[in-house]
């Protein structure tokens, strides 16, 4: 059981956006459709209901049975998957690169939340069917993010060239990675299992979209999870309107740049292009660009005419790829998805989109961040207790952590504030006399008030760092918890891969454990 948690809010790993967010701040309601309570899914399940046809539950459902058929999918999955020709089946969705063994253990808890909603909006509206989604981002191209993953302070990486779509990339080579994976993994019926489940996924498929949809598959085949994979012909042209839109009147630049101005307080997470499309070939994806009403493939000889490219489109939907910013629409308009659940970043670039959704008259959905969870050992938490050190203790910064607990563990009292007060009260009674003889004396009762003040945080200062000294020991060994379960001085989850804690019960605990409506970091206990 989780024995302790803290709000996003206050964890200080969350982005002022993302804060006022959570905390429903008007400035910023109107980017965003329902806020994420469960009472609100009635009314966007109505909206979505009526803006969203049979005929493409149906060409969905094929789609997916397609890309499943040579894999071993569970039965839940496959259930699901036939729910979704059902005008009373809802996606909840999530989606994630194609990292090298899933990347950093959020991938995990992405899914889980998403599964866990799922679970929560059956038993609110029994009369529906919740499927849990995960998006494959196969026609992502940036490598460079995606090749390697962590375990136990070793960076696991793929020395690979890459060029298009990382989804149709091959695996060749893997065989390099799955020996430093199976060093790094160590010895017992785990470590084997998980390099089974390593050499199954990347050495027994050819390329890197199948190898993460087996993993994903095995990771939760007792789920109904149904994994989709947006590089696809048939789904591609469900979105060709969409597509045909996009180039010829930009209207994603506009409505996002418009959002955008309303965000000046806060940071962007991306920004549009003109035109917010890539042109993909097995070897190529490369940004479409509009220059002397030509349609140009950025850095090749590619052209077309006005005419030429809708021709394209027509013939070869496949070849045009959403960028971050259409990607979402792309999603939304294909699936029957009522929320998407996602981290800080990606729920604020979606929190640019809504107005664009709106001028292409498609449903926004609820936007929820994922679960986030802290995962330790017994030994650990017992460290904690002995320690005297809190779960929220350990969001702090290292050496506010250090000077908090030393003033803890000292035996006297290393805050002057009282004596500052003090101070402070005794040179405002001089300053009244000085106010009532020559002013000169104002500078110099203002000055060894700042004087005596300084002294006294020096004083402070020294007396902190000679406690430091004398409580040495206790330290230590806090830094050393905060610097396990913190690596990096980043979140464990974005630092480690899931094999660091997998066990038999890992993924059923998490899942257990996952409820996006409530937004906190966790400690769980494995």
């Amino acid at each position: 059981m989780p024995t302790d948690c803290i709000s996003y809010q206050k964890s200080g790993y969350f982005s002022k956006l993302i804060v006022d967010y959570l905390d429903e701040k008007p400035e910023i309601q109107a980017l965003y459709h329902r806020f994420p309570r469960i009472e609100n899914f009635s009314a966007q399940i109505d909206e979505k209901s009526k803006n969203y046809s049979t005929e493409n539950r149906l060409i969905v459902a094929e789609a997916l049975n397609n890309q499943n058929k040579n894999f071993p999918i569970s039965q839940a999955t496959q259930a699901n998957i036939e729910l979704l020709k059902s005008n009373k089946t809802f996606t909840i969705t999530t989606g994630h690169q194609l990292n090298l063994f899933s990347g950093p253990a959020y991938f995990i808890y992405k899914i889980a939340s998403t599964i866990n909603l799922c679970k929560q909006l059956k038993q609110k509206y029994s009369d529906c069917n919740f499927v849990p989604v995960y998006w494959m981002a196969t026609e992502d191209h940036d490598f460079e993010e995606i090749n390697h993953f962590h375990l136990n302070n070793q960076k696991i990486k793929w020395k690979k060239d890459s060029f298009g779509p990382v989804g149709r990339l091959s695996t060749e080579g893997l065989n390099e990675v799955f020996e430093e994976f199976s060093k790094a993994i160590g010895l017992g019926e785990t470590a084997e299992h998980l390099k089974e489940l390593f050499q199954k996924s990347y050495l027994e498929h050819t390329n890197l979209a199948d190898a993460t949809r087996y993993l994903a598959n095995e990771l939760f085949k007792s789920e109904g999870l149904v994994i989709i994979d947006g590089d696809d012909k048939n789904l591609k042209a469900l979105f060709a309107p969409y597509i045909k839109d996009e180039l010829l009147h930009r209207n994603s630049f506009t409505t996002v740049s418009k959002t955008i101005n309303q965000l000046k307080n806060y940071s962007v997470q991306v920004n549009p292009r003109e035109i917010n499309l890539f042109y993909i070939e097995d070897n190529l994806r490369e940004r479409i660009i509009f220059e002397n009403n030509i349609y140009k493939v950025n850095n090749t000889e590619i052209e077309f005419s006005e005419t030429e490219i809708l021709k394209e489109l027509k013939n070869y939907p496949e070849k045009f790829s959403p960028n971050v910013i259409l990607r979402p629409l792309y999603q939304e308009v294909i699936l029957p998805n009522l929320a998407y659940l996602g981290g800080g970043g990606e729920i604020a670039y979606w929190l640019e989109l809504k107005n664009y959704f709106e001028n292409q008259k498609v449903t926004f959905p609820i936007l929820m961040l994922r679960n986030s969870f802290v995962i330790t050992t017994e030994k650990q938490v017992l460290k904690m207790k002995k320690i005297g050190l809190s779960f929220p203790e350990l969001f702090l910064k290292q050496q506010e952590l250090v000077n908090q607990k030393t003033k803890e563990f000292s035996n006297f009292n290393i805050d002057f504030s009282e004596q500052k007060d003090t101070i402070k009260k005794q040179f405002s009674d001089l300053l009244k006399i000085a106010e009532q003889t020559d002013k000169s004396f104002i500078g110099a009762v203002k000055a060894q008030e700042a004087k005596q003040l300084k002294g006294l945080e020096n004083l402070e200062k020294r007396l902190l760092k000679a406690e430091k000294r004398v409580h040495f020991e206790k330290t230590a060994r806090l830094i050393d918890l905060q610097n396990q379960l913190f690596p990096n001085g980043s979140l464990q989850e974005r630092e480690s891969n899931f094999s660091a804690f997998y066990s038999d019960e890992f993924v059923s605990k998490v899942i257990l454990h996952s409820n996006p409506f409530h937004t906190n970091f966790v400690l769980v206990t494995i």
